[in-house]
C-alpha cells in the first residue's frame, strides 16, 4: 500500500540522521517543526489581520528597537560561535566533512547549528510587527513563504549534516544579520536616525555579496571529492542562485528607478513622481531584506520588521 511506503521510506530516511541530535528539543521528528511553520502562516496571512481588522495600528517602535538590538547581540553570537568551532580556523574553506564524534568542537558545532535554526522561529517576529502595525501589504506571498520553509530547511540539515561544509552559509548569513539588524534597530529609533543610516542601499549590496559567497563555496565541490552530501550542497548553492537573482532585480528595479526619476527631476524642473516636490515614487517596488523581499510603498523603504525610515513624510504630509 502506498502508506505503508510511505512509513518505510520515513523510517530508512531517518535511520540516517545524527543521533546526537535526535533528543534536542523539536528534533525527534519534522511534526513539530512542520506544525509551527503552519502555525506561522495561519497567524501571520488569516487570524492576525483579522484581529487587527478594526483596531488601530499598534505603536510599538521602542519594542521593536529592543527586538533588533537584542537580535545583533543574539546573531553575533552566533557568528561567533560558528567562527569558533570551525570557520575561524579549523575548518578546510575547499572541503569540511561532517564531524560526528562527539568531541567538545564537534557538538559544539551541532550545538549552535540547533540554536541557528531556533533563530528561524524567532525572526518570525518580523512579520507579526507588520501585522500589529497593520502593514498588511508587506506580509507579501514571497517574504511568508520564505520565513515559513526557513525552520524546516535548516532542521533537515540539523538532522544529518549538524556541521562540515555547508555550516558556510550559517556563518556569512548570521554575520549579515548582524548589520541588518542594526540598520532596523536605528531606523526603529525614529526619523532624527535616518541622517545616520545613510549606508542602507548598500545593506542589499552586502546580501548579494554574501549569496555570491554562498553558492561559490557550496558548488565548488563539483570540482572536488569531498565526503559530504551532495544534496545539501544542491539545496544550499540553488537557495542562494535564486535569492541573488531575485535581489539583483530589486537593485536595479529600484536603484535605476531613481536614478532616472533624478534625471528627469533635473530635466524637467519639478517631480513627475506624485505632485509633490520631494522626489519620492509613488510606485510599489521590492525591498530585499535578507530574509525575503518585501513591497516598498510610496517611497517608503519598509523594512524586514515593520521598521520605516519616514525620512521623506514630514515633506508630504
Amino acid at each position: 500500500m502506498v502508506w505503508d511506503r510511505a512509513v518505510q521510506f520515513y523510517n530508512q530516511t531517518f535511520e540516517n540522521a545524527d543521533p546526537r541530535v535526535a533528543e534536542w528539543p523539536l528534533m525527534q521528528s519534522p511534526f513539530p517543526t512542520l506544525t509551527i511553520c503552519l502555525s506561522y502562516v495561519f497567524v501571520v496571512k488569516y487570524l492576525g489581520p483579522s484581529l487587527m481588522k478594526n483596531r488601530e495600528p499598534l505603536d510599538i517602535r521602542w519594542l521593536m528597537a529592543f527586538y533588533n538590538f537584542a537580535m545583533v547581540i543574539f546573531s553575533f553570537w552566533v557568528f561567533y560561535y560558528f567562527g569558533v568551532y570551525g570557520w575561524f580556523g579549523s575548518y578546510s574553506w575547499k572541503c569540511q566533512p561532517v564531524d560526528y564524534s562527539n568531541s567538545p568542537q564537534a557538538l559544539g558545532m551541532a550545538s549552535i547549528c540547533w540554536w541557528f535554526y531556533i533563530s528561524k522561529f524567532i525572526e518570525f517576529t518580523d512579520t507579526i510587527f507588520f501585522v500589529m502595525r497593520k502593514k498588511f501589504r508587506q506580509v507579501s506571498t514571497l517574504h511568508v513563504v520564505h520565513h515559513g520553509i526557513m525552520p524546516m530547511s535548516v532542521w533537515l540539515g540539523l538532522k544529518f549534516t549538524p556541521g562540515g561544509h555547508s555550516t558556510f552559509f550559517a556563518f556569512i548569513n548570521s554575520f549579515v544579520h548582524v548589520l541588518m539588524y542594526v540598520y532596523y534597530g536605528m531606523a526603529a529609533l525614529g526619523p532624527h536616525m535616518n541622517k545616520y543610516l545613510w549606508w542602507k542601499k548598500y545593506m542589499t549590496t552586502i546580501q548579494m555579496i554574501q549569496f555570491v559567497m554562498i553558492f561559490t563555496h557550496a558548488f565548488q565541490l563539483l570540482f572536488i571529492n569531498c565526503n559530504y552530501p551532495r544534496g545539501f550542497m544542491y539545496w544550499i548553492g540553488f537557495h542562494a542562485v535564486l535569492f541573488w537573482f531575485l535581489f539583483a532585480e530589486f537593485y536595479k528595479h529600484t536603484y535605476k528607478r531613481k536614478l532616472d526619476s533624478t534625471k528627469k527631476q533635473h530635466t524637467n524642473g519639478h517631480s513627475l513622481t506624485n505632485g509633490h516636490t520631494n522626489g519620492y515614487s509613488n510606485g510599489n517596488g521590492l525591498h530585499a531584506n535578507g530574509n525575503g523581499l518585501v513591497q516598498e510603498t510610496n517611497g517608503y523603504t519598509h523594512y524586514q520588521n515593520g521598521t520605516s525610515a519616514e525620512d521623506g513624510r514630514k515633506k508630504t504630509e
